[in-house]
């Protein structure tokens, strides 16, 4: 079987010289691929599900890349998105990640590095067996739970949704609760050897998850310890 053969890849980008080229390379190595030209279109057909990896240029002509991102996400999509854009500056990484993507990479780019960042990314967030399957009812229901072989979070019996990235930086931290994670692990083991990327990634990641958190009341923070990393401990304010 091929590497890629069981995963959709949809691609949003208007530039033909840049969309055709991904499209028959992403065929090649055995991915489903579908390719759109606009952002609305993009955001309706995410919302029809079935997709696990979003690769979306900013620079659309109807609704910006940041505005898709942000919807897509919205409605619910945790598979993981891809940033292709041509703008340069820290300032558009951040907001993207901030925007709830995992990855961004510049134009112009090599298409063997994207190829080895959207696997990295889908080894990540392979959605297997359990993760589709029901829940088991618990004997007792616990207010704050993580399982890492379903990959889903519950609150008090209700799931928490999350991204690819946002659940394994919280898996990391849960499995080792009240210990320090350091950056570096954290960048090692989540974004793995092809991450070479800006670590503000990780720290716009650990903002979303302290939002979700904090909204879901699920009494554990991550708590950040200054030059090192970060933990997850009790919130007692909960």
């Amino acid at each position: 079987m091929l590497p890629g053969m069981s995963h959709h890849v949809v691609v949003v980008e208007d530039d033909d010289r840049i969309a055709a080229p991904l499209i028959r390379t992403l065929e090649r190595e055995g991915y489903t691929a579908e390719r759109l030209s606009q952002g609305l279109p993009a955001v309706a057909r995410m919302r029809d599900g079935g997709v696990d990896l979003l690769l979306l240029d900013l620079g659309l002509p109807d609704l910006d890349g940041l505005e898709v991102c942000r919807q897509v996400r919205g409605a619910g999509y945790d598979g993981g998105i891809i940033i292709l854009t041509a703008r340069e500056g820290e300032l558009d990484r951040v907001v993207g990640l901030d925007m709830g993507a995992d990855d961004y990479l510049a134009k112009p780019f090599a298409l063997a590095e994207l190829l080895a960042r959207a696997r990295a990314l889908l080894r990540r967030s392979a959605k297997g067996p359990a993760r589709d399957a029901p829940a088991q009812p618990a004997a007792a229901v616990e207010d704050f739970r993580v399982d890492p072989q379903a990959r889903r979070v519950w609150v008090r019996g209700e799931e928490l949704v999350t991204t690819s990235k946002e659940f394994d930086v919280l898996a990391l931290l849960d499995a080792e609760r009240g210990a320090v994670i350091t950056r570096d692990r954290l960048i090692r083991e989540i974004w793995d050897e092809n991450w070479y990327g800006s670590t503000k990634t990780l720290d716009a990641t650990v903002g979303r998850l302290r939002q979700k958190l904090e909204e879901a009341s699920a009494g554990v923070e991550v708590v950040t310890v200054r030059g090192v990393g970060f933990r997850l401990e009790t919130d007692d304010r909960a």
